[in-house]
């Protein structure tokens, strides 16, 4: 049995929502104060495949400000999230290269206090595993079994948060 969320929590979930939409189109424009204004002063960025870790808002923005290779493309796949829990699927375009990128952030009191970010360049499927896949239409090379269950759910927390 799925527990009602209360109204409290909804409304928190839905400015939260609404802040990170306002957050992934201003990143797309290319305007960096509205960009952070999502992140509380103190907040922590983690970038594990670098081992860096960016600390305050002002050095995130400043380093993203400064980045040489600015993006030409930005697109939002999904968000997914519940409570101060909420990831991001996009895909940013740097310099003509297209990376897959995961954005999990973790809100306090309406803000950003920790992000992680974890950028993935695409790859040529094997041919071993053609017999079980099917490539999208849209162009995105994510995984889509022909034998995957109808539904597919995703957890956080020990609750239900989405299928697909």
């Amino acid at each position: 049995m799925k527990a009602k969320p209360q109204p409290e929590q909804s409304m928190q979930e839905e400015q939260i929502r609404t802040a990170l939409n306002k957050h992934w189109q201003a990143s797309a424009a290319g305007d960096a104060n509205a960009e952070h204004e999502i992140y509380d002063d103190d907040a922590i960025c983690d970038y594990p495949q670098s081992g860096e870790r960016i600390l305050g808002r002002s050095n995130l923005q400043a380093l993203r400000s400064h980045h040489p290779g600015k993006p030409s493309g930005f697109k939002v796949k999904r968000i997914l999230g519940n409570g101060n829990l909420w990831i991001t699927e996009y895909t940013i375009t740097y310099q003509g290269r297209l990376a897959y990128t995961v954005s999990i952030m973790e809100f306090r009191n309406g803000e950003v206090v920790h992000e992680t970010q974890y950028f993935g360049d695409p790859f040529e499927a094997p041919a071993w595993r053609s017999q079980w896949v099917r490539r999208r239409n849209d162009g995105d090379v994510r995984w889509d079994a022909v034998r995957a269950p109808a539904h597919l759910w995703i957890t956080m927390g020990g609750k239900r948060i989405s299928s697909r």
